[in-house]
């Protein structure tokens, strides 16, 4: 069944059958929610934000509409500039794939993230394996709402916390518009977003095709995506709205391999691997009956599934250098099965005087999950079968996930400036893995010296509980204070029991993750137009799982993955945001100037630790200056937007390894700066964008990975131009 065609086929149809609803209907005022059309791309969430509390809590919204970046590539640094903290992995210039993090955590496929799309989960799987594969395309995309650290309480168990995707919604005043962007750009790319969207009486829809592919800045670097997503809203009366949601994601990747250290320095851009491939399908569906009980009450429920699929292959020997002369390739295949239900419910009642506000929730969740991993011998291409002639299994492992969890938040308003808000989350996690893996012990000259194969069976179910605290002070509108204190836990992950790699390999002992965080800040606005947000924070991270060197057999110098001990990391981050409309003369009314910094100071220690030469070392991935800044003029309808972007060296691993040796999975990740530079042209129906990203052809990378896109330095894109066309109708 070609998932293509039945999306182009919906997106055809809806337009009809919104015009077949009954248009002499009478109509009915309904509840509304009021938004504030902020001037700014950035901002904070409300308070009581739909189906969220967000009182007392760190929360950053980035308005996508309103940026003029480069949005066909999901550029992650122009998009997130204005994120205080988030360190990026650039494995691409596709934007295929998010990995961010922040305050020491990893960035891998934002896997210590809760991400969601519309408030539902869009991961491969929220608890055991929370790598975000699918990512929807920028031009796609109202707001991003990031909630950090005691959204754990309402969303999950997540020590960095919430990352939500908002889609442009249904609800044109139309009953039929359409929006259609066309990109080229440099090494061959070319993007195509088309969207409609309309409302007829009781139907509302919005739904995109969106097709990008291109060659890659590095030999062995093409790709092709296409990503198609509707969206089907039905008033069915005044009172209560049922919807619908699905998401197809397909696509191919070349990959090039990662380089070691003297070869990133001769040329970043070379590439010995021909044959790595990866490939990914992804299939969301969200059913979701909202109802307005009363004009203080509001229930909220939703099921949804994933249906998707991972598949690797490639040459992955652990030395960068050696050429790939053909032969076996490693095959790893996963499949993810899930099913989820929520509910929320939504209470405003009134105590003193002072409108109090409790939000409560379940969650159910059952996943169904496989993993294999295998040598094959099977060409050249994106093969991704095992066949049992040429195939050689290393492991083959299903992994059973249960769920079940009711949380609880509460705004007490003590006063019209004071509230606190206490929260209490009831967790309870079984986590099965059942398989095989074969260990194989190699010589110097990576010959097999023993094999021995283990049947492996793992339950181990838990039930705990979280709780933390907020409180707000609205000294007046133009300065806030908030701060919190909560519990996090995170469970170990399908990667961390089990993955069969020649330079990486996981403790058999490996537990969950514990610790808690806390925020102290303050924000607001200056005549708005100074606008500003400066917070500190802590971090007590304790059984942190994370990567150290070790060595096994003679003289094999391997990647290891375990509790490393206890990290504490605390920090600042800044804010700010000044609109200098004001100092330009009247002659320049047109003009709008806004200059903005992004600043995250960060120390990260680990402080206890059983691994030898990790005590009083600094956290994987945490660098110690993390700065952007900005420029944005708009002249009647021009904008341009420059950003600078830098960031203090960074260790790869817990024993902060100096070099990375001829695998170069261990070693510092220099410092590095860059800038791009954006601008667009609106005209009625017409937008004309364009961009330049890594303005000064810097050559730098982000990461050392240990597998794919790996192992080895994974170099950051040179210089690139893209341009845009767009037009709404």
């Amino acid at each position: 069944m070609d998932c293509r065609k039945i999306l182009l086929g919906v997106l055809c149809l809806l337009p009809a059958i919104g015009m077949a609803q009954d248009s002499t209907r009478n109509n009915k005022l309904q509840e509304v929610e009021i938004t504030d059309k902020q001037q700014s791309n950035f901002g904070h969430m409300y308070q009581v934000d739909g189906m969220k509390i967000t009182a007392g809590k760190k929360s950053e919204v980035i308005n996508v509409e309103k940026l003029t970046v480069n949005k066909a590539t999901n550029n992650t640094r122009q998009v997130y500039a204005k994120v205080a903290g988030l360190n990026i992995f650039e494995n691409d210039g596709s934007g295929l794939q998010l990995s961010i993090g922040g305050r020491g955590l990893d960035p891998n496929r934002t896997s210590n993230f809760n991400v969601r799309q519309n408030g539902y989960d869009i991961s491969a799987d929220a608890l055991g394996y929370p790598e975000s594969y699918y990512t929807p395309p920028s031009e796609a995309l109202a707001k991003i709402e990031i909630l950090k650290g005691a959204a754990g309480l309402q969303y999950g168990t997540q020590f960095g916390g919430l990352l939500n995707f908002e889609m442009k919604q249904p609800g044109a005043k139309k009953a039929f518009s359409i929006e259609s962007r066309q990109t080229v750009g440099s090494f061959g790319f070319l993007g195509s977003y088309n969207a409609i969207n309309g409302t007829k009486g009781k139907l509302s829809y919005y739904g995109y095709a969106h097709y990008k592919k291109g060659n890659g800045w590095r030999p062995n670097s093409r790709f092709e995506s296409f990503n198609g997503y509707v969206d089907v809203h039905y008033q069915v009366t005044e009172k209560s709205m049922l919807g619908v949601e699905y998401t197809h994601l397909q696509y191919l990747a070349q990959q090039p391999g990662g380089l070691d250290d003297n070869m990133f320095e001769q040329d970043p851009r070379q590439s010995n691997r021909e044959r790595n491939w990866f490939s990914v399908g992804w299939n969301l569906l969200d059913v979701e009956w909202d109802y307005r009980i009363s004009s203080h009450t509001r229930l909220q429920t939703r099921v949804y599934t994933l249906e998707a699929t991972r598949d690797a292959v490639g040459y992955r020997t652990n030395r960068p250098s050696q050429v790939d002369n053909g032969g076996q390739r490693d095959l790893l295949t996963g499949k993810f099965n899930t099913a989820t239900f929520e509910s929320r419910l939504l209470q405003r009642y009134t105590v003193g005087g002072q409108q109090q506000v409790i939000l409560m929730g379940v969650r159910a969740y059952k996943g169904s999950n496989s993993n294999r991993q295998g040598y094959v011998n099977n060409g050249n291409g994106a093969n991704f079968e095992f066949e049992e002639e040429t195939s050689q299994l290393i492991s083959d492992y299903s992994f059973p996930n249960l769920n079940l969890a009711a949380f609880a938040e509460h705004i007490i308003r003590l006063s019209s400036k004071l509230t606190v808000t206490p929260g209490i989350r009831v967790e309870h996690i079984r986590t099965k893995a059942d398989g095989y893996y074969i260990n194989r012990v190699y010589d110097l000259r990576d010959s097999i010296v023993s094999e021995v194969k283990t049947d492996e069976y793992r339950d181990n179910p838990r039930t705990f509980v979280l709780g933390g605290v907020g409180f707000n002070y609205q000294h007046n509108n133009s300065i806030e204070l908030y701060g919190n204190a909560s519990q996090n836990y995170r469970s170990v992950t399908f990667s961390d029991i089990r993955v069969v790699s020649p330079s990486f390999a996981i403790d058999p002992n490996i537990t969950d993750e514990r610790g808690w965080s806390s925020d102290l800040g303050i924000r607001g606005s200056i005549k708005n137009k100074f606008r500003y947000d400066g917070s500190l924070f802590y971090m007590y991270y304790g059984n942190r799982i994370g990567e150290y060197s070790d060595v096994v057999g003679r003289n094999t110098l391997i990647r290891r993955r375990g509790n490393v001990g206890v990290a504490q990391i605390y920090g600042i981050e800044t804010f700010m945001e000044l609109d200098v409309h004001d100092l330009w003369s009247n002659t320049m009314e047109k003009l709008q100037t806004t200059v903005y910094s992004n600043l995250a100071l960060t120390n990260a220690t680990i402080t206890e630790s059983s691994i030898k030469n990790a005590v009083g070392k600094r956290v994987e991935y945490v660098p110690f200056i993390n700065w952007k800044a900005g420029l944005q003029l708009g002249y009647d309808k021009w904008k341009l937007t420059y950003q600078f972007s830098y960031l203090s060296d960074q260790y790869t691993d817990a024993t902060n390894a100096e070099t990375g040796g001829y695998s170069a999975v261990n070693g510092k990740v220099p410092a590095y700066y860059l800038m791009d530079l954006s601008a667009g042209w609106t005209r009625k129906w017409l937008t004309i964008e364009a961009s330049v990203n890594n303005l000064m052809n810097v050559a730098y990378f982000t990461r050392r990975a240990t597998g794919y896109p790996g192992p080895g330095i994974i170099p950051g894109d040179g210089r690139s131009f893209y341009l845009t066309a767009g037009v709404r109708l």
